[in-house]
């Protein structure tokens, strides 16, 4: 095959965009969560509910400035994730912009490719996207995510010495959509859904046990 002459021998191909941030994961799986290990094990329960809470840092999609964003991917899977059926909505910052909104959900819905695209095949029904008042915190080895009047998620990393602010337990997970490609070269650190963790969209309830959250770095 030929040389793509769309781009002149020489030339640089300009990144479309890249974003890189924060992320934490939570579900209702017991600790640790089996699909994050070893999803062959299948989740604790016949149902997997998680949601894959991402805070922007720094980055542009397609020229448009990101940061400082939030955005979530709420997901209701079958008990083996990789075998689809999944149902996944999308929560989008309301202090972002429409025009920040629309690239955010053009990378996080997969459309401009990256680690989430990899997914699409697994889903089976897309519940749409919600616009909430988003705040995202992180402060030592707790991790919180306020979604207006709709609920609050918090984890808190597992030091297994349990001495405070010793170090937590960490994973590699390097298939992990949010670490594929990411700073943490597919590290992930375990944590725990604190107590009281409750959020409601898409006409569903999220009260999660199990936690996890790393570093993301994508490009596409």
């Amino acid at each position: 095959m030929g040389a793509d002459m769309r781009y002149p021998i020489g030339t640089e191909v300009a990144v479309a965009w890249s974003i890189e941030g924060q992320f934490f994961e939570c579900c209702n799986c017991e600790v640790v969560c089996p699909c994050s290990a070893y999803p062959f094990q299948g989740a604790d329960y016949d149902r997997c509910v998680t949601v894959l809470a991402f805070h922007v840092d720094s980055g542009q999609i397609e020229e448009v400035s990101v940061a400082g964003t939030n955005v979530a991917v709420l997901g209701d899977a079958p008990k083996y994730i990789l075998k689809g059926n999944w149902r996944v909505g999308l929560l989008v910052d309301a202090g972002a912009s429409d025009e920040q909104a629309a690239k955010l959900s053009a990378v996080f819905s997969g459309e401009l490719g990256g680690p989430l695209a990899a997914l699409s095949g697994l889903i089976s029904e897309n519940l749409g996207l919600e616009r909430a008042p988003m705040q995202y915190s992180a402060d030592g080895g707790s991790h919180v995510l306020t979604v207006g009047n709709q609920g609050r998620l918090a984890i808190r990393d597992l030091v297994p010495t349990g001495v405070e602010n010793g170090p937590p337990a960490r994973l590699t997970a390097e298939f992990h959509p949010a670490t594929a490609a990411g700073l943490s070269a597919g590290e992930v650190t375990l944590s725990k859904a604190e107590t009281g963790s409750d959020l409601e969209a898409f006409g569903m309830h999220w009260r999660p046990k199990a936690g996890l959250w790393a570093h993301f770095s994508w490009a596409g």
